[in-house]
């Protein structure tokens, strides 16, 4: 009789980012994959914005982001905005 081989599976992974030090830790393969990602994109949009628009998108996401509905009201406008033209 062979013992059993132990199960295999996803337990957790730790994400270090190299760049910037950030460190996350996942309990599935696709969270880690998700997050993993949208780190990497988070990196290249920041890469292209000047200071400028560094300092104002990190502005724009702190007022959005501590306010969903405010988010979703933006979005319901931009998206009438643009199906009925920028006029009122």
């Amino acid at each position: 009789m062979s013992p059993k081989a132990p199960a295999c599976g996803w337990d957790k992974a730790v994400f270090r980012c190299g760049r910037c030090g950030t460190e996350f830790t996942a309990l599935t393969e696709a969270e880690y994959l998700k997050a993993v990602g949208a780190h990497g994109d988070a990196h290249a949009v920041w890469d292209r914005l000047n200071s400028i628009e560094r300092s104002g998108i990190t502005s724009i996401l702190r007022t959005i982001l501590s306010a969903p509905e405010l988010a979703a009201e933006l979005l319901a406008l931009a998206d009438r905005q643009t199906a009925g033209g920028e006029g009122r």
